[in-house]
């Protein structure tokens, strides 16, 4: 009954958010833009970025509206999402749960295969996207989830976890997990706020979830 309650509930959000053009299919507010339109600073922020990573894509795309967040932000993102002491793995598992919390389609959609890449089962992805504690997680996998479901729900965590993650994972890899429930959260604000579409061959995986 719960259950059934719960898909009529994301059923109804879906459509209020269609309705007031919160959809995905909701028009891209900030598209790419024409080198014309590109100030000095944007040109030179963008050029650091096609030399380190290739084209701009995503909220990388709304980030050149201030090129100056766009550089201080590519270095962030460049030590949490390769440099972490956290495995690969247990980060693509935070960037997934922040993106389910958020609904975010578009970082979903970028960050899936690069979890499955690394390990992830796609059952627990399965899980995570519909909302449910995923089954079978080793005990990292535990420890992690509950550190960023109790982050999410409850804006603090309990000593209980956070012992268990400082226990497992020491106060770097703590603060490392927590930074990336950050920096994504972020991302997913700045790709829901320009109503970034998903890639034109790209299905959305996650219906709106009312946490």
């Amino acid at each position: 009954m719960q259950s059934r309650r719960r898909r009529r509930t994301s059923i109804l959000v879906a459509a209020v958010l269609a309705v007031a053009g919160l959809g995905v299919d909701a028009q891209d507010r900030m598209p790419p833009l024409s080198t014309d339109q590109l100030t000095d600073e944007q040109k030179q922020a963008l050029a650091e970025f096609v030399a380190a990573r290739g084209q701009p894509t995503g909220p990388w795309i709304a980030l050149l509206r201030s090129p100056e967040l766009m550089k201080r932000t590519r270095g962030l993102s460049d030590y949490l999402r390769f440099e972490s002491v956290l495995p690969g793995y247990l980060r693509e598992f935070v960037i997934l749960m922040t993106a389910r919390q958020w609904g975010q389609n578009y970082e979903w959609n970028a960050h899936l295969p690069l979890a499955i890449d690394e390990g992830f089962s796609a059952e627990m992805a399965q899980a995570i996207a519909e909302g449910r504690r995923p089954e079978g997680m080793v005990e990292e996998e535990a420890i992690l989830y509950d550190l960023v479901l109790e982050l999410q729900r409850n804006h603090g965590v309990s000593d209980v976890t956070y012992d268990r993650a400082v226990e497992r994972f020491g106060e770097q890899g703590v603060v490392e997990a927590v930074s990336l429930v950050g920096y994504y959260t972020m991302i997913s604000m700045i790709l829901n706020t320009a109503r970034t579409p998903l890639p034109a061959d790209a299905v959305p995986a996650l219906a709106p979830f009312p946490y």
